[in-house]
């Protein structure tokens, strides 16, 4: 039992002297401003071209979302999951000890490039935030929960992270497990996190994309991946900041080229998003549709992809959704007990 209480105690402590490090001291890896600076850029990006424009600028509950955007991303760490979760992590650990276990690694991909590893981890990752999404629709408590995210009724950026403090716990515990057996750890990986964010508050921004852009810039990705790796694989004699950036145009025009018809089976956009939170759902699909967080391809795999027509001005919501606790605090014990 002190070895629980003694993980409990680290992880509130560090987690807290991690946040005050965060906010004073930045850096290009510093998660508090990267936040921050996507989050303006989105915000600018709805005020000078929004698609839709009869929605006002500061739309319904913006500031509720905005404060959202930090709670969920740092506070309830601070608050609840940070001291938590270690101890959760030494219960399992206790647990697989018991049958003689260290862990439960599967599959060892210490031997394989960095950029395989991070790729495998994006995918198996967004397969597993799929079904736990799905999970969140089709469980009556957990949609209890998730109804706090679908309480948006004028879609904007910051609305990508209010969501209920228990969907934390929920994606988490989807996650642990069969990420564990791939050999990844808790540990963060910096650019797919942040990958992740951008992709979220694109979906849910009020502005649109044609193909031809959203293919340039995944394929400018692409090849910024490929150059930064160019001397690893042998494509390059030596590793050369011009080989990465020639990488990186070539990857903008075929991107540009040829995978622009494709982008909307590869993925999710702000375009198909917005289906998701229709208010009215396709008879055949009361729990939802358009499930996907970063890729669409899950959705169009399993028969859970819908894009009727250009959705930019339908109600969103759910039905009785004009009984939903409006303020925070009510929307924090909400699921909890009844109200």
């Amino acid at each position: 039992m002190e070895h629980y209480v003694k993980a409990l105690k680290d992880g509130y402590t560090g987690f807290a002297n991690y946040l005050w490090h965060e906010v004073t001291h930045p850096g290009w890896e510093n998660y508090f401003y990267w936040l921050t600076a996507i989050s303006l850029l989105f915000f600018l990006a709805e005020l000078i071209k929004p698609w839709r424009v009869n929605q006002p600028r500061l739309r319904n509950d913006f500031w509720l979302d905005a404060f959202y955007m930090y709670f969920n991303y740092f506070l309830f760490s601070l608050i609840v999951f940070a001291g938590l979760s270690k101890v959760g992590v030494e219960l399992f650990s206790d647990f697989i000890g018991l049958f003689g276990l260290k862990n439960i690694v599967a599959i060892h991909l210490e031997t394989w490039p960095a950029w395989a590893q991070i790729l495998l981890l994006f995918v198996v990752g967004d397969f597993l935030q799929w079904w736990t999404h799905r999970l969140l629709h089709r469980v009556q408590w957990l949609w209890n929960f998730h109804k706090v995210h679908h309480s948006i009724l004028e879609m904007g950026f910051a609305g990508h992270l209010r969501y209920h403090w228990m969907e934390n716990v929920v994606y988490k515990l989807t996650q642990f497990i069969p990420l564990s057996m791939l050999g990844f750890g808790v540990k963060d990986l910096f650019a797919l996190y942040m990958f992740s964010t951008v992709v979220g508050h694109f979906n849910h921004a009020n502005i649109t994309v044609n193909g031809r852009l959203s293919g340039g810039i995944f394929g400018g990705l692409i090849g910024l991946a490929i150059g930064a790796n160019a001397f690893e694989i042998g494509l390059f004699p030596e590793p050369t900041w011009y080989g990465c950036l020639a990488t990186s145009i070539g990857g903008i025009v075929i991107g540009a080229l040829a995978l622009a018809p494709a982008m909307r089976y590869i993925f999710n956009s702000p375009e198909m998003h917005i289906w998701h939170h229709a208010h009215t759902l396709p008879a055949d699909k009361p729990y939802g549709i358009n499930f996907g967080l970063t890729l669409s391809v899950w959705d169009w795999m399993f028969g859970t992809a819908r894009i009727p027509h250009d959705g930019r001005d339908i109600e969103l919501g759910f039905p009785g959704i004009e009984r939903f606790p409006k303020g925070f605090w009510r929307q924090l014990v909400f699921g909890i007990w009844k109200q």
